[in-house]
């Protein structure tokens, strides 16, 4: 069996779709120990399906991986891939969160999404694959209403 070259340490285009971008993984030194592992991604960009105009948000993923972990640099290849993407709030969140649980089976994985108002009106979406593990402490996203300039 062939192994699969990692995008990280080359360069790599970034992808024009999220559909064309390859998202790596790589053995968890610590299967089998429970642990939260976080990602946060702050300038997450998607385009509106509607007005073609540009929707700005901040990506917080939390998972309790197993046997895999998600190579972070394909990561951000794969969430900046949305930035000319047409798609909902509720759309983009969901689809990435799906995503990262069929590359790698986490014992847990919740993403929020928090994005900034658009008509006025911010739209925070969260998704998470269902309870979490027993005995795992899991911070809070700690990412408050949008409230407002002051």
């Amino acid at each position: 069996m062939a192994k699969t070259k990692l995008q990280l340490g080359r360069r790599v285009a970034m992808p024009d779709a999220p559909e064309k971008a390859k998202l790596d993984r790589v053995p968890n030194p610590h299967d089998g120990t429970g642990y939260v592992a976080r990602f946060t991604f702050p300038e997450f960009t998607s385009i509106c399906p509607v007005t073609g105009q540009p929707d700005f948000g901040i990506l917080m993923i939390d998972y309790v991986p197993g046997k895999w972990l998600v190579e972070s640099k394909s990561l951000k290849l794969y969430l900046q891939s949305f930035r000319n993407h047409g798609a909902f709030h509720e759309d983009c969140t969901v689809t990435i969160g799906k995503r990262l649980v069929a590359l790698l089976a986490p014992r847990w994985l919740r993403i929020g999404g928090y994005f900034n108002p658009r008509g006025g009106m911010p739209i925070d979406v969260f998704w998470q694959t269902g309870a979490p593990p027993d005995g795992i402490w899991i911070a809070d996203q700690a990412i408050g209403p949008y409230i407002g300039r002051g």
